[in-house]
């Protein structure tokens, strides 16, 4: 084994040999967990990172040996359970990714052991349940029921029933649903003439997310309001579903390529007309960006699509640079606090977000640090508590200035984030793409 300290190469991604039978050889893939595990023992950088580190952690050196040896191959799934895949471990910390010899990639290691878990049955109903986000959302959004959906959500004895049946914290704040949905109420505008730039597509497709069309579709709304407004004829991808994620944090693999087999196809006829392809949920936007792409390196299609996916922000920064972007911004937005979602931090194109709210005039302050949510693994009885603790840098860094606005390209963060902030916070919760359309002074 190599004893080069370090690695100043940027970092690169293995595909995902998720075909291979050896994949799912718990043997094999406990080896693989205890080479890794050494590795971070060994160099703790990751330990404020999340909880699944000081458990690796408590765990060796609770051991006899206080050495990874000493720890139960049964105890691995302890720290495995506490990744929730938020990626920042492998882009921001750990010094041992590929192209290093050691090959560190804790992640998709964990995301291997997600995946041996579910393959031998021991994902609970629940966890299933939550990662099903389309159905999910589909029935929660039908006109007669999402009326007694949402009140649900506020009626403290029903939530109380409902942690004793799934395990879903009573004291997490959870998103309503909306029986308005984005996909079936957008009118996006496709008759303004194209106008490509140097770095730009002229045209953009709009996937909309499970988040954007079943919770808050006026995110989706006000995102279509900026293109209208800059005269970028829009789209909808003609058919779509969940992006997978979900799933992938699940470990559901199977279930993931059966998504890409609805998803794919449509986007990428869309990338091979020239539209630039905009999701407002960074995990999504990942989902398309990274994941799929090394889960199927050899799919064309997979490819295409990664290279037309954009951030919004990223895109409409991008306009900016091509001197295609409209600034006539004419209603004061104040302060904003900001948190940088993991999911669109590890996807390295910049603070795009900060960079648009501030050319709005916003007074921003930004907050890089995971808010310890992630999509499901914050609502769960086991974890709520562990997510609160995570997050109770980034509340306090929110709030010092005083904000007219918490925001973040997450919705649930920000949600989580207000929660964290306590009832004696007065700001507004708005995604920045509302921001933007509030300083443009569209209705």
């Amino acid at each position: 084994m190599s004893t080069r300290e370090g690695n100043l190469e940027a970092p690169t991604r293995h595909p995902l040999d998720w075909k291979n039978p050896d994949f799912y050889n718990e043997e094999k893939l406990n080896h693989e967990l205890e080479r890794v595990f050494d590795a971070c023992h060994g160099c703790r950088r990751c330990v404020s990172l999340c909880t699944a580190f000081p458990t690796l952690f408590d765990l060796v050196d609770e051991s006899s040996t206080m050495e990874v040896d000493g720890v139960a191959k049964a105890d691995y799934m302890k720290v495995v359970d506490e990744c929730y895949l938020c990626d920042l471990c492998y882009m921001t910390k750990c010094p041992y990714v590929p192209p290093h010899p050691w090959n560190i990639d804790f992640p998709h290691v964990m995301l291997r052991a997600k995946a041996v878990k579910f393959k031998k049955g021991g994902t609970s109903f629940r966890d299933k349940l939550l990662s099903s986000t389309d159905a999910m959302g589909k029935l929660a959004s039908i006109p007669v029921v999402v009326q007694a959906v949402n009140a649900s959500l506020k009626n403290k004895p029903i939530r109380k029933l409902v942690d004793s049946v799934l395990g879903i914290h009573p004291d997490r704040k959870l998103p309503e649903y909306d029986s308005a949905k984005f996909r079936s109420t957008a009118k996006p505008r496709g008759d303004f003439p194209v106008k490509a730039g140097g770095k730009t597509p002229g045209k953009v497709a709009i996937y909309a997310t499970c988040y954007v069309n079943y919770n808050e579709p006026g995110i989706g709304h006000d995102l279509l309001k900026l293109l209208a407004h800059n005269e970028i004829p829009a789209v909808l991808v003609e058919k779509e579903a969940c992006c997978g994620m979900p799933k992938l944090e699940l470990g559901d693999l199977d279930a993931v390529e059966k998504l890409m087999e609805i998803n794919i196809p449509h986007l990428a006829k869309l990338a091979r007309e020239g539209y630039a392809i905009l999701t407002a949920v960074p995990s999504c936007t990942l989902m398309y960006k990274q994941e799929l792409p090394l889960m199927f390196p050899h799919d064309s299609d997979v490819q295409a699509v990664k290279e037309a996916m954009w951030d919004p922000f990223e895109y409409l920064m991008a306009r900016n640079v091509d001197g295609l972007l409209k600034t006539d911004f004419n209603s004061p937005l104040g302060k904003v606090a900001y948190h940088v979602p993991c999911h669109q931090r590890v996807q390295n194109i910049g603070n795009k977000t900060r960079d648009a709210l501030q050319l709005a005039g916003a007074t921003v302050t930004m907050v890089e640090r995971c808010s310890g949510h992630d999509g499901t693994w914050g609502v769960k009885r086991e974890y709520f508590d562990k997510s609160m603790k995570i997050g109770k840098p980034v509340f306090r860094q929110m709030a010092e200035p005083q904000p007219d606005y918490v925001s973040s390209d997450c919705a649930i963060a920000a949600r989580h984030i207000l929660q964290g902030m306590g009832e004696a916070a007065t700001a507004q919760k708005q995604h920045p793409i509302t921001l933007l359309r509030i300083a443009y002074g569209l209705e």
